[in-house]
């Protein structure tokens, strides 16, 4: 249960950095300077309950839209044996669930129905907490798409950690600082951390090795649970990203070994020198079998004779089923004078 609640924050958390990281459209009521309205962005989110005072409803039509109509209102909201509103991811799943319909209802529609659902379901002291929580949160993601952008370059890590800043210091002014561990503790925790890669990527005073070695230890500070579940995610992007920039400004073999020593471990760069040592023999062998494939159509055979000859090198050449109908690829993409798709 405990994996599955994280793998659903984490879902929760790569979609709102994704809009994060594109919040540069204009908005069509704000003006090209302005975050757009985070009403219209809003994403629908899942959740999972969890054990303890909880409380649930049966019939929810009347509180949703017409795009909702197949889902149930994602609001199991926990309470602590007081009767009082435990403010977690749920809480904030709950209100984005209600925010979703924006769109197909209107603004105060939906701040009604969402009353009245919460008045069928809960009562005081929880029922006024929730409306109250919620009513500020509303007035929080409104005011979150007046936002100005930082006046800085947009490939600036800056630029989106000062964006980050005035998104933090949005919601002091609309929660208290339990209630922001509550609704964007998670969000956070991710936030700082690709902020944290962004900055060590774009640092010019570090070489690949050192970026490798900050990065490893960046990871290593995460709790576990978002250790196990980022492991292959960070590592796989970082490890492209690294690879890329040693490969372009021409770097040694011993610099990306010593990169990937840094960043994945022993084990893990053994695996991906046996992989490109497999990459290189496959790119020698299709460069070697086009080229002889390119002699026979320039030889002087009838064109049946040329397509009997290319079947029988390819054949030869390529005996595994699967490299045949791979090479179809690259022969399609020779022919039409592409880049040949070779891994890298």
């Amino acid at each position: 249960m405990q994996k599955k609640k994280l793998w659903l924050i984490l879902a929760v958390v790569l979609v709102i950095l994704l809009g994060f990281l594109v919040w540069l459209a204009p908005s069509a009521t704000t003006g090209s300077n302005t975050v757009p309205n985070p009403l219209v962005d809003a994403q629908q989110n899942s959740i999972s309950a969890l054990t303890g005072n909880t409380a649930s409803h049966g019939t929810t039509q009347p509180f949703v839209s017409t795009s909702q109509q197949d889902t149930e209102v994602n609001c199991q909201l926990s309470l602590n044996q007081s009767q009082h509103l435990i403010v977690d991811e749920q809480t904030r799943n709950c209100f984005e669930y209600f925010i979703t319909q924006y769109g197909e209802k209107q603004i105060d529609q939906i701040k009604q129905d969402f009353t009245r659902y919460m008045q069928k379901g809960y009562k005081e002291p929880a029922l006024g907490q929730i409306i109250d929580l919620w009513n500020r949160y509303i007035d929080y993601r409104i005011q979150l798409g007046n936002l100005k952008e930082p006046n800085l370059d947009k490939q600036d890590p800056e630029y989106y950690r000062k964006v980050f800043a005035l998104m933090k210091n949005l919601r002091t002014q609309f929660f208290s600082p339990t209630e922001i561990e509550g609704l964007f503790g998670a969000e956070n925790t991710y936030h700082e951390y690709t902020l944290d890669r962004m900055s060590i990527m774009a640092d010019p005073s570090l070489n690949e090795i050192q970026k490798a070695q900050k990065l490893k230890g960046l990871f290593a500070q995460l709790p576990e649970d978002w250790r196990e579940n980022l492991e292959q995610l960070s590592k796989l992007e970082d490890l492209r990203k690294l690879t890329g920039d040693i490969k372009a400004r021409g770097g040694s073999a011993e610099e990306l070994r010593q990169m990937r020593m840094n960043l994945v471990g022993a084990e893990a760069t053994a695996r991906l020198e046996q992989l490109d040592q497999d990459r290189g023999q496959w790119k020698s062998r299709v460069n070697q079998y086009l080229t002889q494939r390119e002699q026979i159509l320039n030889s002087q055979m009838s064109e049946s004779a040329q397509q009997q000859a290319i079947a029988q090198l390819r054949q030869q050449q390529f005996k595994n089923p699967q490299e045949q109908l791979r090479l179809e690829t690259f022969e399609t993409t020779h022919d039409s004078g592409g880049k040949l798709p070779f891994a890298e």
